[in-house]
């Protein structure tokens, strides 16, 4: 059964807004209400930042990318695609977005852990995001090494970081960010 892209109403006055969330793997019939979602949340705008150069003619990892319904709809979603930091291959995480009415009940938070341990149980070595430091880092990112990361554009050095998925994982990151070539 398709998704449905209507709006799911707000989790106010629940009285446990976790329970009310189930999180599962994105299926190719979520592919609508997952970009209808990320359209609300980030707007046209979005084709213009640096992440979504890393996206452009990448394959997504459905397999490693969730949803999460509450309420009868979708109302969050993360995706994850495969990168190659020199010659490292890793994931690069994102799009994640929220309807405005679940934010703040840990629903982000849970995506990204599912995301984070998928990946990890997949035998990734490493995830690498544009995000804002104090929403990830109780989550395992750490800033990027400084200097050691090109970025397909400029990005503040601030908002780019890493979660190593195993013992060493991320160790000596270095060179040019981008989709692999196979």
């Amino acid at each position: 059964m398709p998704t449905l892209l209507a709006q799911p109403a707000p989790l106010d006055g629940l009285e446990n807004p976790e329970a009310a969330v189930r999180i599962a793997a994105e299926r190719p019939e979520d592919a609508a209400a997952v970009d209808a979602l990320v359209d609300r949340a980030f707007g046209p705008g979005r084709y213009a930042k640096v992440s979504e150069r890393l996206r452009e003619g990448n394959r997504l990892r459905r397999d490693l990318s969730f949803c999460a319904f509450g309420a009868g709809a979708l109302v969050g979603t993360v995706r994850q695609w495969p990168i190659l930091v020199g010659e490292a291959r890793g994931l690069f995480l994102g799009p994640i977005a929220v309807e405005a009415g679940w934010r703040k009940h840990g629903v982000g938070g849970r995506l990204v852990e599912r995301c984070r341990d998928a990946a990890a149980a997949a035998g990734e070595a490493f995830i690498l995001l544009v995000g804002d430091p104090p929403l990830f880092g109780p989550h395992g990112f750490e800033p990027a090494p400084k200097g050691a990361l090109a970025m397909p554009r400029p990005v503040n050095p601030a908002r780019l970081l890493v979660c190593s998925l195993r013992q060493g994982g991320a160790d000596g990151l270095s060179g040019v960010v981008q989709a692999p070539r196979d």
